[in-house]
């Protein structure tokens, strides 16, 4: 147990005021401060700080302590580490018994050995001579040796334990690479995850680095690369890194996000490096995985407005427009909006090319992101007939049906007018009533737990976690969204697993997805025969294909090139489902 002298001395050394705005947005108010609570979803403070006492208490929630208590819950760590972390930031050597010196926390040596690496990664991106082809993608994209050095940009050697052999020269051990992410042990001892890549330093709030994202480089020797497809390989989830709960630039940006500044996300790294460029000092990212509650968790500490501005790529637009990366596309706590970037560019091609005003100016025009949803809808259907408006209002309504009226009924009002407007005319009580139809049919879909699984669903998920076949399933192949749930809890891990290797089940860190994935994973039939699996996934592809064109086609003039088409493509994709067998 540290000495009493030690703890009140980190204590006085301590400033609560600064230690809560790392990781949320506080102000002043008289002779207090008040925050935004990080332990509950608010959007107005309620916590109270008061920085002659170092004390704080939420008036939402009921939260409160000192300085320790504070590092305690936001950091999942006990007493004693947090005493480490505030005496190290203090400069204050603690006074230990012997026991204790010889015992290093394995989370600060796997933090060290990553401050290290981003020295190592760095230093080797301006001087090795296998660089070479990451220097040269750098000044194509416009990046010079100040904005290198600024984001600490790196490169990873191609050889397989360049990294590890550095470290451990320098005093870091084997334990410590693998809890860093950084080394797995081989045959041959330890060797680098990391190889050959362009490697991005993730940092948390502190920032302090607990990861990277590393993007492969096509001038390369792939054979010396890990895992040589995938554009960016991430750091895996580690005992300092979790990416659900993790955005790319948000140790720089939290400084500028505020009520009036919203967080701005984008789809990967180059993309906030050019926002901070263009002056959108607000920018961050996900880290190789979808946005979720986690993210926005960490952002409503700091703004009630959140930015979403993807690549307008296939994917990148999808994910915006239909909700895959965002569901739902209202959220009472936060306040969606969405930006897409102008001519079919990504913000780190505009900047390249000079068109930061342009980026500021798609940033500042941004729309609530159901606003968008609804509008895109509405446009895929002729208005000048009353079939067509009536199919533009079923496609609509349930995207409104997402605004509870009981919770937000302003908000509700004015989505149902914005319909009826669009639609129109149409009577808004018409309107109402069919969005709570489809209401009603949601949070039936959602409050039926216990309703079964699709059969084919189950074996698809089966054959996936068992990872002895090659099946190139995604998410969109699980129309049950507690099985599409459990695929995405380990979509990242089946990526980087290689074939033939089980995957780590304990990992599902979601109670509700591990509660699913520990289920079919032990179910006891044996394993259908994947040609089947196979067969079932191209036919519900081709049966999604078909519904699309077949709205397509309600919404498209007869006799037109488009209608024909669409015609053309429907007529081939029935003819290929009843050649595969149904």
């Amino acid at each position: 147990m540290a000495d009493r002298g030690d703890i009140d001395r980190v204590r006085e050394s301590t400033d609560i005021v600064d230690l809560i705005s790392e990781v949320t947005n506080v102000k002043k108010s008289g002779r207090s401060y008040m925050a935004v609570c990080p332990f509950h979803e608010e959007k107005t403070p309620s916590m109270s700080v008061d920085r002659a006492r170092g004390l704080y208490h939420c008036f939402g929630c009921g939260k409160g302590g000192d300085v320790f208590q504070f590092v305690e819950e936001t950091r999942g760590v006990d007493f004693g580490e947090a005493l480490d972390l505030l005496a190290t930031k203090a400069g204050i050597t603690l006074v230990r018994d012997p026991g204790e010196v010889r015992q290093r926390g394995r989370r600060a040596a796997a933090i060290d050995a990553l401050r290290h690496s981003v020295d190592v990664y760095h230093d080797r991106l301006k001087r090795a001579p296998d660089a070479g082809p990451a220097r040269a993608y750098l000044r194509s994209r416009g990046y010079d040796v100040d904005i290198i050095d600024e984001w600490r940009l790196g490169f990873a050697g191609v050889d397989w334990d360049t990294l590890s052999k550095t470290l451990r020269t320098g005093g870091t051990d084997d334990r410590a690479l693998a809890d860093a992410g950084l080394g797995r042990k081989g045959r041959h001892g330890m060797y680098d995850v990391f190889r050959g890549r362009l490697m991005f330093p993730i940092y948390d709030l502190r920032g302090d680095p607990i990861g990277f994202g590393a993007r492969k480089l096509d001038e390369v020797d792939r054979s010396q690369t890990n895992n040589p497809d995938a554009k960016y390989v991430n750091s895996a989830d580690s005992i300092v890194y979790q990416k659900s709960r993790v955005l790319f630039g948000l140790d720089r940006a939290r400084l500028h996000i505020d009520e009036e500044h919203p967080a701005v996300i984008v789809e990967g790294y180059t993309d906030v490096i050019a926002m901070h460029q263009a002056g959108v000092g607000t920018a961050v990212a996900t880290c190789g995985t979808a946005l979720g509650d986690g993210h926005f968790d960490l952002l409503r500490r700091f703004t009630p407005s959140v930015i979403l501005s993807f690549d307008p790529d296939q994917a990148g637009s999808r994910a915006a427009v239909r909700g895959d990366a965002v569901s739902p596309l209202y959220r009472s706590d936060v306040d969606l909006m969405y930006a897409p970037m102008p001519d079919g560019f990504d913000p780190a091609d505009l900047v390249q090319v000079g068109r930061e005003d342009d980026v500021k100016m798609a940033i500042d025009a941004a729309v609530p992101l159901l606003e968008h949803r609804i509008r895109h809808e509405v446009a895929q259907h002729k208005l000048n007939t009353a079939g067509g408006r009536q199919r533009a209002l079923r496609a609509a309504a349930p995207y409104v049906a997402q605004v509870d009226k009981r919770i937000d009924p302003l908000a509700r009002d004015q989505y149902v007018a914005l319909l009826a407007r669009l639609v129109g005319p149409v009577d808004r009580e018409i309107v109402e009533e069919i969005v709570e139809t489809g209401r009603s049919r949601i949070l039936e879909a959602r409050t039926a737990p216990d309703r079964p699984f699709d059969r084919s669903e189950v074996d698809l998920l089966r054959v996936v976690f068992d990872n002895t076949e090659t099946i190139q399933a995604t998410p969109s192949d699980f129309r049950d969204e507690r099985l599409r749930k459990a695929f995405a809890a380990l979509e990242d891990q089946l990526r980087e697993t290689p074939q033939g290797t089980p995957l780590d089940l304990s990992k599902v860190v979601d109670s509700g997805a591990a509660d699913i994935v520990r289920a079919v994973a032990l179910d006891p039939r044996p394993l259908p025969d994947s040609a089947e699996i196979k067969r079932r996934i191209h036919l519900r592809r081709i049966d999604g294909e078909i519904d699309e064109l077949e709205r397509k086609l309600a919404g498209t003039e007869e006799g037109t090139e488009t209608h024909s088409d669409y015609l053309r493509r429907l007529i081939a994709l029935q003819k290929e489902k009843r050649s595969s067998g149904e």
